[in-house]
């Protein structure tokens, strides 16, 4: 039997992939890149979106 998936839908500035490596150009002492990580400012790393409708479920 399938299982069922909610259907998250995937954030529009990095389309899920949410931390990416950039390489600085500089070398470590052992030969290997430099690289920063970086994650995704909208969806705070997680690859998705927040559900408006989700957020506005309080109360009545």
């Amino acid at each position: 039997m399938p299982q069922h998936v909610p259907n998250t839908p995937v954030c529009r500035d990095c389309d899920g992939f949410p931390v990416v490596a950039i390489t600085t150009g500089t070398r470590n002492r052992d030969g290997s890149r430099t690289t920063l990580r970086t994650i995704c400012r909208a969806c705070h790393g997680t690859g998705h979106t927040v559900r408006r409708s989700s957020l506005a479920r309080a109360g009545r």
